[in-house]
């Protein structure tokens, strides 16, 4: 079950987090993996790991709010069978303390950079007969979460895309479905509890921690389960779906 052979897989920010275990999974379970990241280092800890367990993974140095750059690249790997919408920047802010660049910067990578590779992928699954796509949502798009202004707005837009994309092109047998994920333990939440609570990061992590019902993160490589699910054969009745994947965030947490 869930097995990718012959399976050609783009996945964007595959180079760390949660998108570093997509990658490495997919490539244990068969698929040739294309790991777009915004400089060659950015994907190496992941190339390195996957290489190292004799699976094929090649990596493109490629900024996704860049139209050009992301044609270029999708032309380069070819015709593809999946797309993991994966790249994203996380901000802290409400709607008056979030300044205009900020919020273009998020929209920019989070909303244009998902759009910029729809655009370029869906001629590429078109000639692979069809393909699955899935999009990197959040539960920040179905609930209010506390200063995440515009990681909300830019999230809501990539749910809408997604039922958007799975109703236009389901006659050429592309799916296509989002998962969003609650907080998930990543070196960048590591990054920004250091940088935000110097000295209290045990004590942070703990608080964070229990903020979800489960009463703790989720792990990348549980992300990437579902991920895979949704992109093997087993999935194949499913599309215009989101996934919450929150340890109870969105039903239980009253």
């Amino acid at each position: 079950m869930f097995s990718l052979q012959n399976k050609k897989a783009v996945v964007t920010g595959g180079g760390s987090g949660i998108g570093k275990a997509i990658s490495v999974l997919f490539a244990q379970q068969g698929a040739e993996v294309h790991i777009i990241e915004l400089t060659e280092e950015s994907a190496k800890a992941a190339v390195d790991e996957i290489k190292a367990n004799g699976n094929k993974v090649f990596s493109h140095a490629c900024n996704v709010a860049n139209q050009q750059e992301v044609l270029t690249t999708f032309e380069k790997i070819g015709k593809i069978n999946i797309l993991v919408n994966n790249a994203g920047i996380a901000h802290v802010g409400k709607a008056d303390t979030t300044p205009e660049a900020d919020f273009d910067r998020i929209i920019n990578v989070n909303v244009k950079g998902v759009y910029n590779c729809l655009y370029a992928a869906i001629p590429q699954l078109r000639i692979s007969g069809g393909g699955i796509i899935v999009n990197m949502a959040s539960i920040a798009a179905l609930v209010g979460l506390p200063d995440r202004f515009v990681y909300s707005t830019a999230k809501g837009a990539v749910m809408a895309m997604t039922l958007s994309v799975a109703r236009d092109y389901m006659e050429e047998n592309i799916r296509c479905n989002s998962i969003s994920p609650a907080r998930v333990h990543t070196p960048f939440v590591d990054g920004f509890i250091a940088k935000n609570y110097p000295g209290n990061e045990k004590e942070m992590f703990e608080r964070l921690s229990k903020s979800q019902p489960i009463g703790r993160m989720a792990h990348p490589e549980e992300i990437a389960a579902l991920a895979l699910y949704l992109c093997s054969e087993e999935a194949s009745f499913i599309t215009g779906c989101d996934y919450p994947i929150d340890g109870g965030f969105v039903k239980l947490n009253n």
